[in-house]
């Protein structure tokens, strides 16, 4: 597979990390970006409410770094005036893309009319897209659902209405708001997209394999694919993508780039928060990192179990040691990551907040009794 652009925008490779609420955060991005293979970096998703009434927050998840250029700001809301203030702040700190959400499921989003919510009013996603679409100069793109309900699948509608506001590339989750995060993602209807618009359109869905984004790329002609929860489990996803169309083979992280990666993610989030928050986020990491390692539920338990940055680091240190020695850990099973543990997409999802809610809580529990 070639580049392609998005207006004069380049992405290369034509792989993008789709945004994840509480996971693709100024500190995840740049992790990922450094591992290679990354075309297109996007923000976690970004409430223009939070924005236009300058919430703290908010205007913080525009933050990005150099290294991640091309960088998209992507924004959510069902309110036009705020949808275009928010476009204009995303491209006045500097953003290369502004990219609108249309698929987050969460009810809160889709009750005030944003996210999914838009798919069952066209009308008012229309005039939201021609009106960013007169007041920024960067490039305009959108993400979208392939419709609200399986009885209401509107993905080629919507892709036709934005093509003629001057969307320049479509991103479609094969999943309808109605299945949330459950289910298979539908990528017939991606390829129906695809053949319909001229414009760029990629696909977003179950890839955590590289066999699975070649398959897709040759079955349904998308100009790109978006990687989200599967980063998770394998940050070197994208590189290995990239090898395969490139035609080398792909590249196998070593025990010792495992390793590497958790302490530079770490290190990255100390850098950028307080303690207990950064603890709380490299739990969440290391709850899909450590599928398919050895004794890879033992390790996470220790990190669960970890309460300040030195345990952290020393638990870390001392598994890879024992791999490095031993060549096992604990028990020395091997789980099978799976497409149902990974509970992470584009958006608020309620089982993803339960999970590192009872972690942290599990955490605080711990260092109360310490």
């Amino acid at each position: 597979m070639k580049p392609f652009k998005i207006k004069n925008i380049s992405i290369d490779p034509p792989l993008v990390l789709s945004p994840m609420a509480g996971v693709t955060d100024f500190s995840f991005r740049r992790l990922i970006k450094a591992r290679g293979g990354v075309g297109l970096s996007v923000s976690e998703f970004i409430s223009v409410e939070g924005l236009t009434r300058h919430n703290p927050k908010a205007k913080r998840q525009m933050r990005f770094d150099e290294m991640e250029r091309p960088f998209a700001v992507q924004i959510f809301g069902g309110e036009v005036n705020r949808m275009v203030l928010g476009a204009q702040m995303a491209e006045d700190v500097g953003a290369d893309i502004l990219d609108v959400n249309c698929g987050c499921p969460a009810p809160k989003v889709v009750k005030k009319g944003g996210g999914s919510g838009l798919l069952k009013d066209l009308p008012n996603l229309e005039t939201i897209l021609t009106e960013i679409k007169k007041n920024i100069s960067i490039p305009l793109t959108l993400k979208i659902r392939i419709g609200f309900s399986d009885s209401t699948i509107n993905a080629i509608e919507v892709a036709k209405m934005a093509e003629q506001c001057g969307v320049e590339h479509l991103q479609v989750h094969g999943r309808t708001r109605e299945q949330g995060y459950k289910g298979e993602a539908n990528w017939d209807v991606i390829r129906a997209v695809k053949e319909a618009v001229s414009i760029p359109v990629s696909g977003n869905g179950d890839v955590t394999s590289v066999k699975f984004a070649l398959d897709k790329f040759k079955e349904t002609g998308v100009d790109g694919i978006l990687i989200g929860r599967g980063a998770m489990q394998n940050p070197w996803i994208f590189r290995q993508i990239n090898d395969a169309l490139n035609g080398d083979e792909p590249y196998q992280p070593t025990f010792e780039d495992k390793q590497v990666v958790l302490l530079e993610f770490f290190e990255l989030l100390r850098e950028d928060m307080p303690e207990l928050p950064a603890l709380g986020k490299m739990k969440q990491l290391a709850g899909q990192f450590t599928k398919g390692l050895v004794g890879g539920a033992q390790f996470r338990q220790t990190l669960y179990h970890s309460h300040s940055a030195q345990e952290i680091l020393d638990n870390i240190g001392n598994y890879f040691a024992a791999l490095d020695v031993k060549q096992t850990y604990g028990d020395g099973n091997v789980e099978a990551g799976t497409d149902s543990d990974l509970q992470f997409d584009s958006c608020g999802d309620p089982s993803r907040e339960r999970t590192s809610s009872r972690i942290d809580q599990k955490s605080r529990n711990i260092a109360a009794a310490s």
